[in-house]
């Protein structure tokens, strides 16, 4: 059986990565069954990705938009498919390939998962480059407090704060930490207060 996975953190996910996009993506794959949640990466208890591991059988095909939707490292990526293919289930994550259970697979599996990570960063430092452009093109621009982010902006800075702490996401978004706070309770993102140590 070939079964699907979709993950968000908000409701109000940017375009691209929303469940509708994903759900999308995944019935054009073939799923014939799709799990879903809507939660930060970050916790353990997710109750779509549970029933999806419940369920899996030998022969089954999991499929996946990208590896994010199920791990936030490559590390976490890695040891995942690992379970699976002592499963005998085959995994497909689809902006990747066809994750094969072989010798050659691992190895080309850690590749590919180095590179999705690099995309991933690439994409924060374009971000980070545009607002030095602004910065040093732009005289009316300012850093921090802006007077006004629309919802996707917010939702953009609350999924990246699955993998980075309050202090890099309002550095990256000129987001200000209280107004980035308060947009991740509103959105159910349940991460340790910015203000306790080790977490700014």
């Amino acid at each position: 059986m070939i079964r699907g996975y979709a993950r968000v953190s908000t409701k109000g996910q940017v375009l691209g990565t929303s469940l509708e996009d994903q759900r999308k993506a995944l019935t054009a794959a073939g799923c014939q069954e799709i799990y879903e949640d809507v939660m930060s990466g970050a916790k353990m208890d997710r109750p779509g990705f549970d029933r999806l591991k419940n369920d899996l059988a030998a022969g089954d095909t999991v499929v996946v938009t990208a590896f994010d939707r199920f791990a936030r490292t490559v590390g976490e990526a890695y040891i995942q498919v690992e379970e699976w293919f002592k499963k005998g289930v085959r995994v497909w994550i689809l902006n990747l390939g066809v994750i094969e259970d072989t010798e050659m697979g691992r190895i080309l599996m850690g590749i590919m998962l180095v590179f999705a990570d690099f995309e991933r960063r690439t994409i924060i430092r374009r971000l980070q480059g545009g607002r030095a452009y602004k910065r040093a093109n732009d005289p009316g621009y300012r850093d921090g407090r802006k007077p006004k982010f629309t919802e996707a902006q917010l939702d953009l800075a609350v999924e990246l704060l699955e993998n980075h702490s309050y202090t890099e996401v309002t550095g990256l978004t000129g987001i200000s930490r209280s107004t980035l706070t308060r947009a991740a309770r509103a959105r159910g993102f349940n991460k340790e207060s910015p203000f306790v140590s080790g977490n700014v």
